[in-house]
């Protein structure tokens, strides 16, 4: 095993999330912090998301240090009634506002049947689907949105509008891992730009466009994405729409047109990001045997319908389960500019960088 030095490697999941742990401690975020981002990191390296993984770990050490996000936020329920919370967190960090509105959100479903929490003064809080899981995890069914700064042009538009503006749900399955929607309303989510850039690859085609608003596949051209739907592009736009009420505007917060862009050059300035999640008790409309036969039914029919030929059909979040297992025996690939990253963290916080096995990414 040698240490990681700029090259792609793999890197053991228990290893990766004690790092990340220990770099975000260092950088001064509570414990609180330190666990939900690491957590919700994690979430999305285990699944192959690894636009939204570990790779986050440096750009959230500079806006815990640089002031954009509070280390140690006093998150507060700052109003609602019956199932219906709103949570306030304090500009801290997104993944900490996420976990705990859904928790809140569950602890409603478990006395009403169905919990919904807005959030607002939250920041980045990565892989949406996390917190849908988090729900599928203690038995409900989960939804989770969010908005981001305008990078997703309308429906044959020129100008950037929207944030890719994800929107995630999960749902339980007995005796299975759970039924895991989680996508961006742009065809591609801006992280996956910045990704394709470290490894050197060029972009799917219809993703992305330049300053003039035409197709490019070069990622370091690319100004803008597009919204999810290719020729019927309005749908991934309506989408976009759908995610920005129900975050930003039923929160109060800032729309993507008036957020600061994720990636600065302002880290000092909190960003005033909304979100929301809604938990649904599926026991408040149908009985457990009911439902969890109902499931299991539905996938089966689903996976057992025809593939064309050299394809496959999937439910929604097999693929990710699949990669899940992988990277729990074989471990997490780094691209060359996360592994540097970590090397550099590493140094600042006087810690070890994860062991990983060159030329395997």
């Amino acid at each position: 095993m040698t240490r990681a030095s700029g090259k792609p490697g793999r890197v053991g999941l228990a290893e990766l999330e004690a790092f990340c742990r220990a770099v975000l401690s260092a950088a001064g975020a509570d414990a609180a912090t330190a666990e939900a981002a690491t957590r919700a990191m994690l979430h999305g390296s285990r699944l192959g998301v690894d636009s939204h993984g570990v790779r986050l770990l440096d750009h959230y050490v500079t806006v815990l240090t640089g002031g954009r996000v509070n280390p140690r936020p006093e998150l507060r329920l700052a109003g609602g009634f019956g199932a219906v919370a709103t949570l306030d967190a304090d500009d801290g960090h997104g993944a900490l506002a996420g976990y705990t509105a859904m928790a809140e959100a569950v602890r409603l479903a478990g006395e009403l049947g169905i919990g919904a929490v807005s959030i607002r003064n939250s920041s980045h809080f990565g892989a949406a689907g996390a917190y849908a899981l988090a729900a599928a995890e203690s038995g409900c069914i989960g939804l989770a949105v969010c908005n981001a700064d305008s990078f997703v042009r309308l429906h044959e538009g020129a100008g950037r509008f929207h944030g890719t503006n994800p929107i995630a749900c999960a749902v339980p399955v007995a005796d299975e891992r759970p039924w895991l929607l989680d996508m961006a309303t742009s065809a591609i989510p801006y992280n996956r730009v910045q990704l394709y850039r470290s490894l050197g690859r060029a972009l799917p085609p219809g993703v992305a466009s330049d300053t003039e608003g035409k197709d490019t596949e070069n990622p370091d051209l690319a100004e803008m994405l597009a919204p999810l739907g290719g020729a019927f592009g309005y749908k991934g736009a309506g989408l976009a729409g759908l995610a920005e009420i129900l975050s930003a505007v039923l929160s109060g917060m800032k729309l993507s047109t008036e957020v600061a862009p994720m990636m600065g050059p302002d880290f000092a300035t909190p960003r005033g990001l909304g979100a929301f999640v809604l938990a649904i008790r599926p026991q408040a409309f149908i009985n457990t045997e009911a439902f969890e036969e109902a499931m299991r039914r539905y996938l089966a029919t689903l996976r057992g319908s025809p593939a064309h030929a050299g394809g496959a059909v999937l439910a929604p979040g097999d693929r990710e389960w699949a990669e899940a297992g992988r990277r729990e025996t074989e471990g997490v690939p780094l691209d060359p500019a996360t592994a540097l990253a970590f090397e550099r963290l590493a140094e600042r916080f006087g810690l070890a960088a994860p062991a990983g096995s060159a030329g395997h990414g």
